[in-house]
């Protein structure tokens, strides 16, 4: 079994840090990730692959709970959501769900992860035992497969086509998510916005999570549009909430300002009953470092109420993720 990385105190307790005329809320990091390359096979980050990303070097080595301590050892983080960091495919997906869980029963991870996003091929016949295996894990919450796809650009598809969401082989294992109260988590491109409504709304009774705010990374109006309408389609559906995440990794230049648009229309779109903030760690880790992040969400919702701020930072999560 991989051992945890040397471990950081982290407060039991956690006490709002104060900043400039706001306090941070205590918050749950809902999208990160954790490696472990000596112990754990992930093709992409033992070979590079052409990532839209471009250089990402750095973060090829292992990246441990312990990192995850120590990069929110001044800020107020009381739990997580781990999202699966495409451990091999070939392998069994199931072996990554154990190794979290082994991690958060450790008392060093004060917990964390509390919730583990899996991966299975929702196309494979076989998918309903490899779903029930998860499910045997007790912070087993759901499903991510990538369906990010372009017609034009090879190293913006991380899926294996771009009409599974239309596929009834693939659309068999979706509906399974149900059988085992699994969520989804469908990260796509703005493009993709409108056929995951139509997912959404045909198959109500399983909960979708939007990652990464639908990764908006093109920045013509025309871009923008597309995306903000794609999103109010998606808005549609009842069983849609969403997470803003990873808007360094679509923007490597990105400051607090550049970035407040985006926040505030996915709040405004999907309403602040749904939306929730996450780091992407540490692939965003590439453009800022962890405190920056949530420093970066505070200011934004600064003139939020207090209970506005609860939901976005935590209680939110606490209810779709049930932790």
């Amino acid at each position: 079994m991989a051992k945890l990385c040397p471990t950081y105190s982290v407060n039991a307790t956690t006490i709002p840090i104060s900043k400039g005329n706001t306090l941070l809320p205590e918050f749950i990091d809902t999208h990160h990730h954790l490696w472990d390359l000596e112990n754990n096979p992930y093709p992409w980050l033992m070979e590079p692959i052409d990532h839209f990303v471009g250089d990402y070097s750095a973060i090829r080595k292992s990246w441990l709970i312990g990192d995850l301590h120590e990069g929110a050892k001044d800020i107020p983080l009381v739990k997580s959501v781990h999202v699966q960091a495409e451990w091999d495919h070939n392998a069994d997906p199931v072996g990554e769900t154990a190794w979290l869980q082994s991690v958060a029963d450790d008392p060093n991870s004060k917990g964390m992860p509390n919730a583990i996003i899996a991966y299975a091929n929702l196309s494979d016949p076989n998918v309903e035992a490899t779903l029930e295996r998860h499910a045997q894990h007790a912070n087993w919450r759901g499903i991510r497969h990538m369906l990010n796809w372009s017609d034009n650009k090879p190293n913006f598809r991380f899926a294996e086509s771009g009409n599974l969401m239309s596929d009834p082989q693939w659309l068999s294992g979706f509906k399974l998510l149900e059988k085992f109260n699994g969520s989804f988590e469908v990260q796509i491109w703005p493009w993709q916005l409108q056929e995951a409504a139509e997912l959404a709304n045909d198959i109500p009774e399983v909960q979708i999570v939007l990652g990464h705010a639908a990764m908006p990374i093109g920045r013509t109006p025309g871009d923008l549009r597309e995306w903000r309408k794609g999103l109010e389609a998606l808005g549609t559906a009842q069983n849609i909430s969403g997470k803003i995440s990873a808007l360094g990794m679509l923007d490597n230049q990105w400051t607090t300002e550049s970035i407040t648009p985006f926040v505030l229309d996915m709040i405004d779109i999907l309403g602040v009953n749904r939306c929730m903030f996450a780091s992407n760690f540490p692939v965003d880790s590439l453009f800022s470092d962890y405190a920056t992040v949530w420093n970066a969400y505070d200011e934004i919702t600064s003139d939020f109420t207090e209970e506005e701020r609860a939901k976005l930072f935590r209680t939110n999560a606490e209810k779709y993720y049930r932790i």
